[in-house]
């Protein structure tokens, strides 16, 4: 597949969406913002960006993008990265597309605000992540691969088709993640034409 072949949308009713859509783009993906139901169609993937996940809920309610979301995500298969307020909206709790629960700001109010080296089991070099009122799993089911830890609390997973971080790739300039998100966007749309 080539560059610009892909259409991934990027959840925009509140949070950090437009530097996911900036780093998608850079790395050749075309972005979509998503707002409405009709927004969804057509999509080959999504992101689920950070932000406020009480409003980010509250958004999904009022245009009515609960079921559609899960038609996309479950039903189609399509894959998702869920960052932050993306994954605690993604858990067993809010949406329950994945098998985790979620504590929000588990690692304090935004003055406790970090950054940390992590180590991820498929890719070579440590991921520098940002936490901003951070979340971890608190708790996953069997299916479910943490892929990278802080303090003994997971903070990156992988379910399938859904992975999840709680921190903020695409305000460290770490692209790998999106990449590989992107690799799996092109691997199900190359599966799905078959």
């Amino acid at each position: 597949m080539t560059e610009g072949d892909v259409l991934v949308g990027v959840l925009a009713l509140q949070g950090g969406f437009d530097a996911h859509a900036r780093m998608l783009r850079d790395l050749g993906a075309e972005t979509r913002e998503v707002r409405t139901v009709a927004d969804l169609e057509g999509l080959d993937g999504l992101v689920m960006p950070g932000g406020e996940s009480t409003t980010m809920t509250l958004g999904i309610a009022r245009e009515g993008l609960a079921e559609p979301l899960t038609a996309l995500i479950r039903d189609r298969g399509v894959p998702v990265l869920g960052t932050c307020a993306g994954l605690i909206m993604l858990d067993r709790e809010h949406l329950g597309l994945m098998d985790i629960v979620a504590t929000r700001n588990a690692f304090g109010r935004q003055i406790r605000s970090f950054e940390a080296d992590l180590e991820f089991p498929d890719l070579d070099e440590p991921v520098h992540a940002v936490f901003i009122r951070a979340p971890w799993i608190a708790e996953h089911g069997a299916g479910v691969e943490i892929l990278a830890d802080v303090d003994g609390h997971g903070v990156a997973a992988r379910e399938g088709n859904i992975t999840v971080v709680a921190f903020h790739p695409e305000l460290s300039g770490e692209r790998r993640l999106h990449e590989q998100f992107l690799a799996q966007v092109r691997e199900h749309v190359a599966a799905s034409r078959q």
